[in-house]
């Protein structure tokens, strides 16, 4: 556009600028909020957010990420305002947490959905290095390179499969047992975010109840294309016909 970073800059400060002249009470009814810290350049240089859960708006952000940054955005809230505050999602950044309970004592806190399933996948990953290695010590050559390369073929959606990794998970799902059942307890956990709240809440509680068993016994693995493999959870029912698609379930050894 021939336009300086330095104009841009301007036009976004006045922008912003009017859109708090015109809305003075943005900040006002907020109940449910969202924190967390974006990358936006190389270095380490990052922008705290701050999101309405109820609107999807964009509250606030402001440069760095620690709990003085964070302060700002309490002190412009306002003690008055940060009572009415009934839920906070963040990561595990311990500085967002000190933040919150220090200015929202009334507040729930909560681990937002993208981080918890990161950590199924990383998890996953250790399982995927340990048995590469393990293959490795054994001299296995062969089947230590195809689980280095089998990362992405774990890692992204089941429907987002190219052929080429739905094959690769299909290997896997044939020789490496515990690595696919670790994969389908990742698919798992991501797609309990995916089910309507009641859903959810039923799936959990049938796992850890004495009918967890009769549940998963009636769930069979990944429906299988002849040729590509695993490309779809299979309808694992939870009680409630609301949704067609049921979690993925680690198929008995």
């Amino acid at each position: 556009m021939r336009v300086a970073w330095r104009t841009v800059g301007d036009i976004c400060e006045r922008v912003m600028a009017e859109a708090e002249h015109a809305e003075p009470g943005r900040l006002d009814g907020l109940r449910r909020l969202g924190i967390d810290e974006i990358s936006w350049r190389k270095g380490q240089r990052y922008l705290t957010v701050v999101v309405d859960h109820d609107s999807g708006r964009l509250l606030w952000a402001a440069p760095g990420a620690n709990a003085e940054v964070l302060d700002g955005f309490f002190a412009l809230l306002g003690p008055e305002r940060c009572q009415r505050i009934e839920l906070i999602s963040a990561d595990m950044g311990a500085w967002i947490a000190k933040a919150a309970r220090r200015a929202c004592p009334r507040a729930e806190l909560r681990l937002d959905a993208f981080h918890v399933v990161a950590l199924g996948t990383d998890a996953l990953d250790e399982i995927r290095r340990e048995a590469r290695n393990e293959a490795r010590r054994a001299g296995q050559t062969k089947t230590a390179r195809e689980l280095k390369g089998a990362r992405w073929a774990r890692w992204k959606n089941p429907q987002s499969l190219t052929d080429r990794q739905a094959a690769k998970l299909a290997q896997i799902q044939q020789t490496n047992r515990r690595l696919y059942r670790a994969y389908l307890l990742k698919e798992q956990l991501r797609e309990i975010f995916r089910l309507p709240a009641a859903d959810a809440i039923a799936l959990l509680d049938l796992s850890r109840g004495p009918a967890a068993a009769d549940w998963r016994r009636s769930c069979g693995s990944p429906r299988r294309s002849p040729t590509t493999g695993p490309r779809s959870p299979p309808p694992c029912s939870t009680g409630s016909p609301t949704r067609a698609s049921r979690p993925l379930t680690p198929a008995s050894d």
